[in-house]
């Protein structure tokens, strides 16, 4: 029999990842907030579009969401129209929102009550990778729910790793972000100081890409930060979300990020430019402003 899958949230990441779901075979249901998208997304892929999220779920063995923040999520996973009360005992919940891991754990304890297994796994790897197939997917919850839901997972990720407990996947997110914003950071100053010497940035950023100064974001942004270009990737917005989940984070743990806290305040600062929208790379023309 056909496996019933339900994606709840069809933005940048979610849209492309529910197409691959449908791709595979898999008999999905899709939902969205702004239901022409949902519409959209029925007439692209073979799949159905729902009003409700109660009606969505309806006899789900997987339940998957990629929406915007906690807020979102307990919109709809709780209360009387939500998730947990209409997916079926015994259902797969799956969460792909980069999110606290204060809420991965209170919805895993609403969806136990019902014998609802519940994963938190953001993930990492922009919309390119959503639109390839090819994310990095943190997971979090027991070793015979991610068994059940990594066959489905697969079919957009190229790698699916279970870290811990409900939780472990949004606090594994956290240090990808973490990482991230000191990268941008950094590569922003060298290739601002490139600029400023009068060097070729171009000939300097492929001479040090063959070294140890290599990384995903050189290797991916560079050109676009050289040439100004800041329209595409992810959104300086949704990366000051994160970072501030991460700092809330630290303070809770008692970890010191002095770095993470001081990159959190320059993308305020391109926030303030206009640059709300921007790719995260768009750190480098808060320094091109500066001087």
């Amino acid at each position: 029999m056909t496996t019933r899958v339900t994606f709840i949230g069809l933005g940048v990441m979610g849209y492309p990842m529910a197409g691959h779901l449908a791709n595979a075979g898999l008999e999905v249901r899709v939902w969205n907030r702004t239901h022409a998208k949902a519409e959209q997304w029925a007439k692209e892929y073979p799949g159905q579009a729902f009003e409700t999220v109660a009606d969505a779920v309806q006899g789900a063995e997987f339940v998957m969401t990629c929406v915007g923040a906690d807020k979102d999520l307990i919109e709809v996973y709780e209360g009387e129209h939500g998730i947990i009360a209409n997916a079926a005992d015994g259902a797969a919940l799956i969460d792909h929102t980069t999110a606290t891991a204060d809420v991965a754990e209170r919805l895993a304890a609403a969806a136990g009550s019902r014998n609802q297994a519940f994963i938190d796994a953001p993930i990492s790897g922009g919309q390119q990778g959503a639109e390839k197939g090819q994310l990095t997917v943190m997971c979090g919850g027991t070793d015979s729910a991610f068994d059940k839901a990594r066959p489905l997972i697969d079919h957009y990720a190229r790698a699916v790793t279970l870290l811990g407990p409900v939780g472990s996947g949004q606090k594994t997110k956290m240090v990808n972000q973490i990482a991230i914003a000191g990268l941008v950071q950094g590569l922003s100053e060298a290739l601002h100081f490139a600029e400023k010497a009068n060097l070729d940035v171009t000939k300097v950023v492929d001479v040090i890409s063959k070294g140890a100064a290599q990384s995903w974001q050189m290797e991916n942004r560079s050109a676009t930060m050289i040439a100004g270009e800041f329209d595409h990737g992810f959104a300086v917005d949704w990366m000051r979300k994160d970072l501030g989940i991460c700092l809330a984070e630290a303070n809770k743990v008692n970890a010191s990020l002095p770095v993470t806290a001081l990159v959190d305040q320059f993308y305020g600062d391109v926030q303030a430019m206009g640059g709300r929208r921007w790719d995260t790379s768009s750190l480098i023309q808060r320094l091109r402003k500066l001087r």
